[in-house]
């Protein structure tokens, strides 16, 4: 049977000298492994090369899911990522590659999330134009969307224990990983692993016009906690968490 859905390249692996593995992330079907037999070759098989950030529809034959899928056809669409313009800017090409790694790690194969989908789609987009200089920004964003989309989002706008509403007046806040939300002051004695986060960086995690406002310190902070919650929530780091606050 085929099938056709639009995709995105998030990781490519070379099986022989003409061929290649390809996890595509798909709007409709999810995240889908595929041999794509001939892939090596010039002129291309399947109407453009299948590089990171490949953005187009395909169609592939997937006869039982246990398998990889067979890849059958490729068809480019524009306005996206050009992956030959990220040469030149490596922070960018670290945020591309840290997020394309984060949707693979936080999804099952063929457990379609449309939301995630798009969230990646405008990220790539975004974080080409916007370049190094606010590249945070749009990073936050896809992390926070991403985190809401498959139900792990954290409670930020409360404390879990005493049910306060979170308010930047508050002369200390914590965050603990093990309760998935925000500690108060007087809550914080029985949580021993949390961690004190800045009122202003939970305010931008809030509301968006404020995190586009924030000054990098703040996003540096807010970019750490989240990197830090994501590596407890999937009991491992993401391998290209460590490259994006060194850049």
């Amino acid at each position: 049977m085929l099938t056709k859905d639009q995709a995105i390249c998030i990781r490519v692996v070379d099986y022989s000298e003409t061929s290649q593995v390809v996890t595509f992330f798909t709007r409709q079907n999810g995240k889908v492994g595929v041999i794509a037999k001939g892939a090596k070759r010039t002129p291309w098989p399947f109407g453009g090369p299948l590089e990171m950030f490949s953005y187009g529809t395909i169609a592939f034959s997937d006869s039982t899911r246990e398998k990889l899928a067979t890849l059958v056809e490729f068809e480019p669409l524009s306005g996206v990522v050009d992956s030959s313009a990220l040469s030149g800017n490596i922070f960018v090409l670290h945020c591309c590659l840290f997020a394309s790694e984060l949707a693979n790690a936080l999804t099952k194969d063929y457990d379609p999330h449309p939301g995630l989908f798009d969230g990646l789609l405008r990220f790539l987009s975004d974080i080409t134009r916007i370049g190094k200089g606010r590249g945070l920004v749009p990073l936050i964003m896809f992390q926070l969307s991403a985190l809401r989309e498959i139900g792990l989002c954290p409670m930020l706008d409360h404390c879990v224990n005493c049910k306060n509403p979170f308010s930047d007046q508050w002369p200390e806040v914590y965050f603990s990983n093990n309760a998935k939300g925000l500690i108060c002051r007087d809550c914080q004695g029985p949580f021993p692993d949390k961690t004190a986060i800045a009122g202003k960086a939970v305010k931008c995690l809030l509301n968006a016009e404020s995190l586009v406002l924030a000054q990098d310190p703040t996003l540096v902070q807010i970019e750490d906690f989240l990197i830090n919650y994501i590596t407890d929530a999937l009991g491992r780091p993401v391998k290209m968490a460590k490259y994006i606050l060194d850049c």
